[in-house]
C-alpha cells in the first residue's frame, strides 16, 4: 500500500490540507458566482417515512471548514514533534480527527438533529482531549467542561421537541417565514443559550481556562480557533431570526462583560495558557457582542482572523512550555528572544496581530468592528467597555510579553533552551503566513462592497489611543511589585474578586453543588443514621436488649426477688380477672 510506510500523522495533515485546498477553490466558487448549494440525501425510504440527511454548502461553510481544516491539519503536524514521546500517539491523532469530523458535520448542517449530533460530537471529543494527561486536575476540568456543555446540548434538544411543531427539523427554511411566531422566538431564546454555554459566555465561562488541562495541541485547535467559535457561527446562522429580539439585547451586555472580565483577569494570571485562554475568552466575547448588534458579517469575520493567530500563539506557547522543561509560569521565563528568536518572532506577531496591530490579520477585523461600534447608536456602556477592553488587550498582551521577553531568564542556571524542532516550526510558518495576509485577503473576499465609515479624527483614532494607554499600563505596573500594585489600584479583596475571574469558578462548581450535597450530608445525617434507625432496626434491637438485660437481673441476683415478683404478676392476672 502507497501510505504503508507514513505515520498516521503524516497522512492526516496530507488530507486535511488537501481537503481544505478543495474547499478554497469551491469557496472562490461560490462567492464569484453567488452559489448556494442544498443537498439532501434520502438515507432510508419505508413507506411514507424518509430520513433524510441535508447539508447546506454556501461561501461561509466552505471558508470555515477550509480554515477548520487548515489549522487542524497544521496542528496534527505539529503533534508529530510536541507528542512524540507519547506513547499512544495515534490515539491523539484519531481524537482530533474524530473533532474535526464533528465539526465539519456541524458546520454543513441545516438540520437541527444534525447539528446535535455534531454538537454532541464536540462535547464528547473535548471531553476526551481535556482529560488526556490524567491526574486529577484534568479530571476536574473535564468534568467542568463536559457538563457546562451539557447546557448547552440540553438546550439543542429542547429546540428540537420545539421544532417538532413546524414540518421538519431543518431550520433554515423557518427562519424569515416564522419570525414572529412565539415557538419560534422560544427556539431563539434556547438557541443563544447553547450558543452562550459553547461558547463560554458569562455565566459559564469558567470551563475555558481550566480546559487548559489539555495537550496544548489540543488548546490550539480545540479552545482557540474551533470548539468556542461554533456558538457564534451557530447564532450566525440563526442571525435572521434573532435580530429583533429582546434577548439578543441581553446577550450584548453578558457578551461585553465577559470580554472586560477576561481581559482584567488575564492581567492577574500567571499561567501562559490561562493568559492565552483569557484572551481567546475577551475575544469571543467582541465576537458575539458584534453579532447581536446585528453585524454577523463582521462577527464571522473577526472569527476567522482570531483563529488564525490564536491557534499560533498557543502553539508558540508549547514550543516555550517545552523548552522551559513544561513550566507554564511566566515569572520563571524571561529573556526567551535570545534563546528561541523564530518562536520569539512567531509569539510577537501572534501578539500584534491579537492586539490589532495595522496591518495584520487582527487589526481589520479589529478595526471595523470597533468602528462600527462608534458608528452605531448605542449607548455610552456598551461604548465604553468595548473600548475599555481593547486597551486591556493591549495591557496583557504587553505584560506577557514583557515577562516572557525582555525581563531576565529565571529559571536555573544550565539551560538547554534550542530553537530546531522544525516540525514545529514549519507548523508555525504556515499559521505566520496566514496571520500576516488573511486579513487582507477575506476582507477583500468577504464584504463585496467595503465599509464606508466616516468618524470624527479623535473618533478614528480611539483604538490607538486606547491601545496606547493600555501598552503603557501593561509596562508600568509588570515593573511594580503585585502589593504596590494592590495598593495603587485596589484593595486586596476586590483584586482577588478580579483575579479569580469574578469568582465565577467557584460559583459553577461549589456554588452549584454544595446547597444539594449539604442537604444529602443533612438528611443521611439525621435522617439515615438519625430517626429512621431509632424507629427501625437498630431501636428494636436496643428495646429487646434493655428487656431482656432488666428481666436477667431480676432473675441472676436473688430468689426473693423472684418469687415476689411471681406472686405480684399472680396477684396482678388475679385482680384482672376479677374486673373482668
Amino acid at each position: 500500500m502507497f501510505f504503508k510506510n507514513y505515520s498516521v500523522c503524516f497522512i492526516s495533515f496530507i488530507f486535511l490540507f488537501m481537503f481544505s485546498s478543495l474547499n478554497f477553490i469551491l469557496m472562490i466558487i461560490f462567492i464569484m458566482n453567488d452559489l448556494i448549494y442544498f443537498f439532501e440525501w434520502e438515507i432510508i425510504s419505508l413507506n411514507s417515512v424518509s430520513v433524510v440527511m441535508s447539508i447546506l454548502l454556501d461561501w461561509m461553510s466552505l471558508l470555515f471548514m477550509m480554515f477548520v481544516c487548515l489549522i487542524s491539519s497544521v496542528v496534527i503536524y505539529y503533534s508529530k514533534s510536541y507528542m512524540q514521546s507519547e506513547l499512544n500517539l495515534d490515539r491523539f491523532i484519531i481524537l482530533v480527527l474524530l473533532f474535526v469530523f464533528s465539526m465539519i458535520l456541524l458546520i454543513i448542517s441545516p438540520n437541527m438533529v444534525s447539528i446535535l449530533l455534531g454538537w454532541d460530537g464536540l462535547g464528547l471529543v473535548s471531553y476526551c482531549l481535556v482529560i488526556y494527561y490524567q491526574n486529577l486536575k484534568s479530571y476536574n476540568a473535564g468534568m467542568l467542561t463536559a457538563l457546562t456543555n451539557r447546557i448547552g446540548d440540553v438546550f439543542i434538544l429542547m429546540v428540537i421537541s420545539w421544532m417538532l411543531n413546524y414540518g421538519s427539523w431543518n431550520y433554515i427554511f423557518y427562519l424569515e417565514f416564522m419570525k414572529n411566531d412565539f415557538m419560534m422566538e422560544v427556539i431563539g431564546v434556547m438557541i443563544i443559550l447553547a450558543a452562550m454555554t459553547k461558547s463560554a459566555q458569562i455565566p459559564f465561562s469558567s470551563w475555558l481556562p481550566a480546559a487548559m488541562a489539555a495537550p496544548t495541541p489540543v488548546s490550539a485547535l480545540v479552545h482557540s480557533s474551533t470548539l468556542v467559535t461554533v456558538g457564534v457561527y451557530l447564532l450566525i446562522r440563526f442571525n435572521m431570526l434573532l435580530i429583533d429580539m429582546f434577548f439578543f439585547k441581553i446577550l450584548l451586555l453578558l457578551s461585553i462583560l465577559t470580554m472586560f472580565m477576561a481581559g482584567i483577569s488575564a492581567n492577574y494570571e500567571f499561567d501562559l495558557k490561562k493568559i492565552i485562554a483569557l484572551s481567546t475568552l475577551s475575544q469571543l466575547g467582541l465576537m458575539m457582542s458584534i453579532l447581536s448588534m446585528g453585524f454577523p458579517d463582521l462577527a464571522f469575520f473577526h472569527l476567522l482572523t482570531h483563529a488564525m493567530f490564536k491557534a499560533m500563539l498557543f502553539m508558540c506557547a508549547g514550543v516555550v512550555i517545552h523548552m522551559m522543561n513544561d513550566i507554564q509560569d511566566i515569572r520563571y521565563m524571561g529573556g526567551i528572544s535570545m534563546f528561541i528568536p523564530m518562536t520569539s518572532l512567531c509569539l510577537n506577531i501572534s501578539n500584534m496581530a491579537l492586539c490589532g496591530i495595522p496591518f495584520l490579520a487582527g487589526f481589520y477585523s479589529k478595526d471595523l468592528i470597533l468602528e462600527m461600534v462608534s458608528f452605531s447608536n448605542l449607548n455610552f456602556l456598551v461604548f465604553f467597555f468595548y473600548y475599555i477592553s481593547t486597551g486591556l488587550t493591549m495591557f496583557y498582551t504587553f505584560r506577557l510579553i514583557l515577562y516572557t521577553m525582555i525581563m531576565d531568564f529565571n529559571l536555573m542556571v544550565i539551560y538547554n533552551l534550542y530553537d530546531e524542532d522544525f516540525i514545529m516550526l514549519k507548523s508555525m510558518m504556515v499559521l505566520l503566513f496566514m496571520s500576516v495576509i488573511s486579513g487582507s485577503f477575506l476582507s477583500w473576499m468577504i464584504f463585496s462592497y467595503p465599509y464606508m465609515i466616516y468618524l470624527p479624527f479623535n473618533m478614528k483614532m480611539m483604538v490607538i489611543y486606547v491601545s496606547f494607554v493600555g501598552a503603557l499600563f501593561g509596562y508600568f505596573i509588570s515593573n511594580m511589585n503585585i502589593y504596590s500594585m494592590n495598593k495603587f489600584l485596589l484593595t486586596y479583596k476586590l483584586s482577588n474578586f478580579f483575579c479569580l475571574m469574578w469568582f465565577m469558578p467557584s460559583l459553577s462548581t461549589y456554588g452549584v453543588t454544595f446547597y444539594f450535597l449539604n442537604l444529602g450530608q443533612n438528611l443521611m445525617k439525621n435522617i439515615d443514621l438519625g430517626w429512621s434507625e431509632m424507629y427501625s432496626g437498630q431501636g428494636m434491637v436496643d428495646i429487646m436488649k434493655n428487656y431482656s438485660i432488666f428481666y436477667n437481673i431480676f432473675q441472676m441476683n436473688n430468689l426473693k426477688i423472684y418469687l415476689f415478683s411471681f406472686i405480684l404478676w399472680m396477684f396482678i392476672m388475679l385482680m384482672i380477672l376479677l374486673f373482668i
